[in-house]
């Protein structure tokens, strides 16, 4: 667990707003088609931040990159869902540390 990663990713609040959205999709995402235990589509994180698509993906690959989300690509989708252990072990880890 890279931890500079996790602080730097955390920094930004579109980044802390799309993990928040993660811990319960099923009251942000609802519309979604497919299955949220899959995780959430890409396409409707980009529509609910009104952000660009790129912008977002940014986000998202910085999110990924500190291991805080995971993906799953199914066909053209990629699905994104909260690494929970990662983030419970940073968070264990902030609290003993400080």
């Amino acid at each position: 667990m890279d931890i500079d990663a996790i602080h730097k990713a955390l920094a930004n609040p579109v980044r802390r707003q799309i993990l928040h959205w993660l811990k319960d999709p099923q009251q942000h995402f609802s519309e979604q088609d497919h299955p949220l235990e899959m995780g959430v589509c890409g396409k409707l994180i980009d529509k609910r931040a009104g952000l660009s698509q790129s912008t977002v993906s940014a986000h998202l690959a910085t999110l990924q990159k500190a291991g805080l989300v995971s993906t799953r690509r199914v066909g053209q989708w990629v699905f994104f869902q909260r690494n929970e252990e990662t983030i419970q072990t940073f968070l264990a880890q902030l609290n003993d540390g400080l």
